[in-house]
């Protein structure tokens, strides 16, 4: 795997795992990562994902109108990860689904 990748890809495993802390932490770790010191971003399709989990993790906590936020945000750029959306979608509306971020 490539090393500048390990916390992205960390941030969606704890997102599909519903460890929201973990995730939101990544997230903003790979936000940091993916923005030049202009503020442009570098990474069009990681910056996606981020404001998908960005989303998940203030919808896990309640916060409704950051969710959409984040959701418009992520379908607003020039690249998006359809199948990201997908599989969102998919994990966070399975009765399986739990939420293990409220325990703490």
């Amino acid at each position: 795997m490539d090393p500048a990748k390990f916390d992205f890809y960390a941030m969606d495993c704890y997102r599909l795992l519903g460890e929201d802390r973990f995730a939101k932490n990544l997230a903003d770790e790979v936000i940091r990562a993916g923005t030049d010191f202009d503020g442009s971003e570098r990474l069009p399709m990681r910056m996606t994902e981020v404001r998908i989990t960005l989303g998940v993790v203030a919808a896990g906590q309640g916060d409704l109108d950051q969710a959409v936020n984040y959701g418009e945000w992520a379908l607003k750029g020039d690249r998006q990860s359809l199948p990201s959306l997908l599989t969102v979608s998919a994990t966070q509306t399975s009765p399986a689904y739990k939420k293990s971020s409220s325990e703490y």
